[in-house]
């Protein structure tokens, strides 16, 4: 055991979220001094079968208050880590994992345990002088993920009620520009003719912003928005090098008394049948490279005849959670065939690369997010593992990792997707 990456103290504290949204925020330092920092906030669309968050409840913040998490971090999982090596993750994580003694972190909460196993990952890589991205890859981590950049949601096509979101979210994916620098400049320059579009199209509905958010009132159908994301695409010259990605959540759309999806893409009910077929016209109708949970979360038969049919990339979200469990239902069956990395759904590193293992040896994808308050690291996580996607990146982060690699970073192209077919 080296000395100086034996953990000193483990602390935490309640912060806001880019969203402005209690989050819990863990440090963990080594007795050499290294210093590991890490963020968990609470999504926006969250899975079933996702390990659980502890919160606070009652009135402040919504009942989403974290103080509770971070007592559990400060009293409990701290003390019990004091001396453990941070450079061996799969002690440090068992240790947490004991201490929880659940199988979805009910007891001290996923937002206390992933703060802390991930904090502890980066200050074992710290403690060894070295990126964290080389951390967890090793000389092999050299592959600059495609950035997925989100332009915004399109319509709202029913009352969502207290449980449902806007969604789904489209975003551009710039395969073709040659590095991760080049294919921010597409994705913005396009962003902006697509900005210009709406202004153009919909003269006094929409209004411009930095950020588009939600079309909702503005478009009648998302297939406006793809048309427009389309043209965006060929008015900047980026036919055959850029793609579209949406995120479906189709589960908050999914009533569960009457069989059917209301108010997805377009006013009105859906079957399953209808969705798989609209799948299918989207596709060859747009440039769409890949999509995310295109059913509801336990349909992994409809999930499976959705990837067969429709010939690219299908994301696993909600359908997985990162849990290798649920990844090898959906391998069994065919479903998906890639799958979205959130280390909070399950609640320890080691648990999120054991399924990014399963899934990479399956031939399935493996798709960064970091949409839960670990934007910061999620790349160093995506060239970790060689993902070569990622949403929700830090660009600055991401950019740095590009100019350390230099010419030994690697720009997987169409590669990137599975079931490619543009």
């Amino acid at each position: 055991m080296r000395r100086d990456s034996r953990i000193e103290s483990v602390t935490a504290r309640q912060i806001l979220s880019r969203r402005y949204r209690p989050a819990i925020q863990t440090t963990v330092i080594t007795e050499g001094g290294a210093c590991g920092v890490h963020v968990v906030g609470a999504g926006t669309s969250v899975g079933t079968y996702e390990a659980q968050f502890v919160y606070d409840g009652g009135e402040r913040w919504g009942g989403l208050a974290m103080q509770k998490a971070v007592s559990n971090v400060k009293d409990i999982i701290g003390p019990a880590l004091k001396g453990v090596d941070a450079t061996q993750q799969q002690k440090v994580d068992d240790i947490i994992l004991e201490l929880d003694g659940t199988k979805n972190k009910s007891n001290l909460g996923a937002n206390a345990t992933a703060s802390v196993s991930a904090a502890a990952l980066k200050a074992g890589a710290a403690s060894l002088g070295i990126p964290l991205y080389q951390h967890i890859g090793g000389v092999n981590a050299c592959t600059m993920p495609i950035p997925i950049i989100g332009l915004g949601t399109a319509g709202r096509y029913r009352d969502p009620g207290k449980t449902r979101w806007f969604k789904p979210s489209y975003e551009y994916s710039a395969y073709g520009a040659g590095s991760y620098s080049e294919s921010l400049y597409y994705s913005m320059r396009c962003a902006e003719e697509v900005q210009r579009l709406l202004r153009e199209r919909y003269p006094g509905k929409y209004a411009p912003s930095y950020q588009m958010g939600s079309l909702a009132g503005v478009i009648g159908n998302d297939r406006e928005f793809l048309d427009i994301m389309t043209e965006g695409i060929v008015n900047c010259g980026y036919e055959n090098k850029m793609g579209i990605y949406f995120d479906c959540a189709a589960d908050c759309y999914y009533e569960e008394d009457i069989d059917k999806y209301v108010g997805i893409f377009s006013p009105g009910e859906k079957s399953r049948e209808e969705m798989i077929e609209l799948y299918k016209d989207l596709v060859n109708t747009y440039p769409i490279v890949s999509f995310e949970d295109p059913l509801r979360e336990d349909d992994y038969e409809g999930i499976a005849i959705v990837t067969k049919e429709v010939g690219i990339e299908v994301v696993g979200d909600d359908l997985f959670t990162t849990n290798i469990e649920r990844l090898k239902k959906g391998i069994a069956v065919g479903a998906a065939n890639s799958m979205v990395l959130k280390m909070t759904q399950v609640g320890t590193v080691s648990e999120a690369f054991a399924a990014c293992r399963l899934a990479q040896a399956n031939g399935y994808n493996v798709h960064p997010c970091g949409s839960r308050g670990d934007n910061d690291s999620i790349g160093d996580f995506a060239v970790g593992l060689n993902a070569g996607q990622v949403r929700a990146g830090e660009h600055t982060r991401l950019l740095a990792i590009e100019e350390e690699l230099g010419s030994s970073a690697i720009w997987l192209d169409k590669e990137a997707y599975k079931g490619w077919r543009h």
